[in-house]
């Protein structure tokens, strides 16, 4: 436990940290990886070129700072954080590391202003917070090797199947090279895969939705070509081919207890989960009303189209699909959609009960246009459930 002295001083550096917070977060990432190269290994180098990862981490260290006298608030986000650190392979002993470079960070960047009794208020704080995310994702490992099925860190993976599901997304479909059995995951989780691209200098690690139900003898994921790892994916390994992946991880999952009406708002490769928790949910709970939109750009655009509108004819499933800019073949033939964009209009045309239970996914823009649009329609916020592909920007709903 801190001090309340020690809890005061973290508190009051919170306006501090909102100004300087990425200034201080980029700082700790050029040292880390001076100092620690071996660490490109796991970090994604593309979300640090974007400078993503470092907005991200601001945002932590500022929520941290602001709940300090009470991390219980912040909890969720650490399980977050927790499931991303498992399936990537952060250990205990990164966060020393970790914890050195970022205090090294704030004076640099805080200079003259980061008197000593901030700098050792923040050292016993950051300990505090370690042993928080330690003992979480220790918890983490233990269930992911131990569950039926399950294995520690990475394990090969056949590519079974190669599918192309649209013009910009393909689909493996995966199975254990030892042909054990699978571990179940829960509709809406994702796998970490690890690969090794000619040429380059370090390994890199990606995330990608497991876009099919549980219980087959496969894992598939959906990936968009749009980057180094992807763009491998499709262009180099084909069927037969080995991948590392990790056990399932994420806490973007489809709530079973829940009995409100269901629905599901995608757009492009964010279609990925909740073609999982529609399939799911169809299959556990065929009673539940619910409503499946997804946006694209025209149909050629559009993977798994197909897959929904089999789902579709279960009579307590009602699918729309939205394109921005359809093509003539769109128009002229036999595919229902809407054209356009999804605005509240067309939502209350859809979702004869908004007292349901919601979940998004797809960009940054598109997840915050249907929050609003859904908080509009006076859903109630804990039944707004979205995932980000990509480092957490935003930290506001779990301290809000």
């Amino acid at each position: 436990m801190l001090d309340n002295k020690t809890i005061e001083i973290i508190k009051s550096t919170v306006p501090v940290l909102q100004q300087h917070g990425e200034s201080i977060t980029g700082r700790f990432y050029d040292l880390m990886f001076q100092n620690h190269p071996e660490l490109l290994n796991i970090f994604n180098q593309t979300n640090q070129k974007k400078k993503t990862q470092r907005t991200a981490l601001a945002n932590a260290v500022i929520a941290a700072a602001a709940n300090i006298d009470r991390l219980g608030h912040i909890i969720p986000v650490i399980k977050q954080i927790g499931h991303k650190h498992r399936s990537i392979g952060i250990k205990p002993e990164h966060y020393p590391i970790v914890g050195k470079y970022l205090l090294i960070a704030i004076k640099d960047v805080l200079g003259d202003a980061a008197a000593p009794d901030i700098m050792q208020a923040w050292e016993k704080a950051y300990g505090v917070i370690a042993d928080a995310f330690i003992r979480i994702e220790k918890e983490m490992y233990e269930q992911a090797e131990h569950q039926t099925g399950g294995w520690k860190e990475y394990k090969p993976f056949v590519i079974a199947k190669k599918v192309r599901e649209s013009k910009e997304i393909t689909s493996f479909y995966l199975k254990p090279e030892d042909g054990k059995p699978l571990c179940e995951f829960q509709a809406g989780q994702y796998i970490s895969i690890k690969v090794r691209i000619p040429d380059s200098e370090y390994t890199h690690i990606r995330q990608y939705s497991l876009s099919d139900m549980p219980g087959k003898d496969y894992y598939r994921i959906s990936v968009k070509k749009d980057g180094v790892v992807s763009s491998y994916l499709h262009n180099k390994l084909h069927e037969g081919d080995t991948l590392e992946i990790s056990a399932p991880a994420g806490d973007f999952v489809l709530d079973f207890s829940s009995r409100k009406d269901l629905v599901l708002l995608s757009a492009g490769v964010g279609i990925t989960p909740l073609i999982s928790m529609l399939k799911t949910s169809v299959s556990k709970q065929p009673e539940r009303q619910i409503v499946f939109i997804h946006a694209a750009k025209n149909s050629e655009y559009h993977a798994l189209r197909d897959e929904a509108e089999e789902a579709a004819e279960h009579s307590s499933v009602k699918t729309a699909f939205v394109y921005r800019e359809p093509t003539e073949k769109d128009r002229t033939g036999n595919i229902q959609f809407h054209e356009g964009q999804i605005d509240q209009q067309y939502l209350k045309a859809l979702i004869a009960n908004t007292d349901a239970d919601y979940y998004i996914c797809g960009s940054p823009s598109f997840i915050t246009h249907m929050h609003k649009l859904v908080s509009e329609l006076g859903s109630a916020p804990e039944s707004i459930h979205y995932e980000l592909f990509g480092p957490q920007l935003s930290m506001a709903k779990s301290i809000s």
